[in-house]
């Protein structure tokens, strides 16, 4: 892996500083974390923008829609616009760094042309229905079902922790088209459209007061057979596909955004006098270290990706369990740096450090990367 930039690398970020330069003061103000129809609207307008000069989808490929651009350059663009400060993708979370990856993979040409395009303008928002309340992180383990009528699916059952549900359009679904199969061979991946008859959604509150997650009930939901992206029942395989995405490189402007935060934090320490603490020191130094770790990990997970046509290895394992606990891990220092004022709900570090609680959960938890990486990795004997 070559670290280095070349001179065409440097220009584009050049241009790319630039551009942000000039578009991010025009930007309006962001909308309150409520306010998921305004977020909406925000969040797909950047993408908007983001699509009008040729940034949308740098990294995917060019049949895609993307631009084909090289790992390097797509890191550089994460850099670039974390460090500008630039809108995060918000409501596009799924569309952008799960789903659309997938069907770029997985789809055919007819899925690809009719999902990818409105992805990448902004005009349509998808989100995730994989969890189910009787599943947890047993993923394979998933009751609802999916019972073929002719050229339909008829879909019956519930998930849980559905992101982004209330303003989706579409939503990655997992079903189970084959009961009587082992419970990893008999799933399927579908492309549900949520204003479907038979779809209730209703809003989780989360601890930081947000409801970015939600409850979603399916009640004989009628879901093309044309919708389903893979073959029947070889969901699990597509699954693991999107998986990958969402745990090698999904994360990867936020590990950016912690070293901005990180940064931060020591300038704050010194201003208010925490610097003089040793511990404290030495724990933000030891953070800089991992952080700085992570990146280079994320650099690797990016060129891996491109070697093997744009999916990325279970190396994703070993970063998102060694993200999810330094992301914690900064934050309680944020607390520990910011002291009383770092407690009020109003307060961005606060919602932050709440948020960061469910990284050790959220798209995987600990326990089962762990499993990942000892079997998949240091090939060790599965657990009995």
């Amino acid at each position: 892996m070559d670290l280095t930039y070349t001179e065409e690398e440097e220009d584009f970020r050049a241009r790319l500083r630039a551009w942000l330069g000039k578009v991010l003061p025009e930007l309006p103000a962001k909308p309150s974390p409520d306010d998921w129809p305004g977020r909406r609207a925000y969040d797909l307008g950047w993408q908007r923008r983001l699509y009008e000069a040729g940034y949308a989808g740098l990294h995917w490929p060019v049949d895609a829609g993307g631009r084909g651009a090289t790992p390097t350059q797509h890191l550089i663009f994460l850099e670039e616009t974390e460090r500008a400060g630039a809108p995060y993708v918000g409501a596009n979370f799924v569309g952008l760094l799960h789903a659309g990856p997938t069907i770029a993979a997985e789809g055919s040409a007819g899925q690809r042309a009719r999902w990818l395009p409105p992805v990448l303008r902004g005009d349509e928002v998808w989100c995730q229905g994989f969890s189910e309340p009787d599943a947890g992180s047993d993923l394979a383990s998933l009751r609802t079902r999916a019972v073929r009528d002719g050229d339909d699916y008829v879909v019956t059952g519930s998930k849980i922790w559905t992101s982004h549900a209330e303003v989706a359009d579409w939503c990655e679904l997992l079903v189970r088209t084959d009961p009587q199969a082992p419970k990893h061979r008999g799933i399927s991946w579908l492309a549900m459209p949520m204003d479907a008859p038979g779809v209730t959604v209703r809003p989780l509150r989360t601890l930081a007061g947000s409801t970015e997650f939600a409850e979603m009930f399916l009640d004989e939901v009628r879901i093309p057979v044309a919708n389903r992206v893979g073959a029947e029942n070889d969901g699990w395989r597509v699954t693991m596909v999107t998986l990958s995405f969402e745990r090698g490189t999904a994360f990867v402007g936020e590990v950016v955004a912690c070293r901005r935060t990180l940064g931060e934090l020591a300038r704050t320490a010194k201003a208010n006098g925490r610097w003089d603490d040793p511990v404290l020191r030495r724990r933000l130094g030891r953070l800089y270290g991992e952080f700085g770790a992570l990146w280079r990990l994320t650099q690797w997970n990016v060129s891996e990706s491109e070697g093997s046509g744009g999916v990325p290895g279970i190396g994703g394992s070993v970063f998102k369990l060694a993200y999810s606990h330094a992301r914690q891990e900064l934050y309680e220092v944020a607390a520990e740096v910011l002291g009383a004022g770092s407690l009020s709900l109003e307060e961005e570090w606060t919602l932050d450090r709440l948020s960061s609680l469910s990284y050790t959960i959220a798209a995987g938890t600990s326990q089962i990367q762990r499993n990942i990486v000892a079997e998949r990795i240091l090939g060790l004997p599965k657990g009995r």
